[in-house]
């Protein structure tokens, strides 16, 4: 009787404090282009192999490309710590020359894979301080795997074929998100306290805002890029 009653007192906190969790929501908005275009010459002549072409951005929309192009996140381990993540596996796909996508957003602890596609060698490495790894070049329908352990911005390309990069932005814990094509954004359940917020834009910078997160009422950040880049 009395484990029982344990139990329920168990389940009742476990309860009580899945309620107490609410969600950060918010606007980017950005007005203009901030992503240089990347204009490589065609090095198809120096691939062994057949040739492949360039892909092209499947957003046409520049604003809208820009605004999916920002990765928001909560600063700090927060409760739980940075290693209970639960994320699935990502994919980073290399195709048509291509990274796809472009930029990836993953918890401390994650693995990404980086399976080519193409029916051409690619090698994968970085330099990042966050990450540095070196893949070797490999052939189509191979794939290498990468395990990113701590939080940072990793820069990717490809030895072979210097117009490919991507990023993968390695956030302190399980609380991020991407804007959508509208440029709004949740973080759900996020336990109250105060928190910053974080957002981050390749070309524009980082960009920090304080928040407070009370039970029962969700909290709201957003952010106008590029104005007050912050330098971290």
């Amino acid at each position: 009787m009395r484990l029982e009653r344990i139990l329920v007192l168990f389940a009742i906190v476990a309860l009580a404090a899945g309620a107490a969790a609410e969600d950060i929501t918010g606007t980017v908005l950005i007005k203009k282009r901030l992503t240089r275009r990347n204009v490589t010459a065609d090095v198809s002549v120096y691939q062994r192999g057949p040739a492949v072409q360039i892909g092209k951005d499947s957003q046409q929309d520049p604003i809208a490309y820009e605004e999916s192009h920002v990765a928001i996140y909560l600063e700090g381990t927060g409760p739980g710590g940075a290693g209970e993540t639960g994320a699935a596996p990502l994919q980073v796909v290399q195709m048509d020359r291509r990274f796809v996508p472009d930029l990836a957003v993953i918890p401390a602890g994650s693995t990404v894979s980086f399976p080519n596609m193409d029916p051409i060698f690619h090698n994968i490495f970085s330099f990042s301080k966050a990450r540095t790894f070196d893949l070797g070049s490999y052939d189509k329908g191979e794939t290498r795997k990468v395990v990113f352990p701590k939080a940072g911005i990793v820069e990717v390309y490809c030895h072979l074929h210097p117009n490919m990069e991507a990023t993968v932005v390695v956030t302190p814990n399980r609380w991020y998100a991407r804007p959508d094509r509208s440029g709004q954004y949740r973080i759900p359940d996020v336990p109250p306290g105060q928190y910053t917020v974080v957002a981050w834009h390749k070309s524009a910078g980082f960009f920090h805002k304080s928040i407070v997160v009370e039970s029962g009422r969700d909290s709201a950040a957003d952010f106008f890029i590029p104005v007050e880049a912050d330098a971290r």
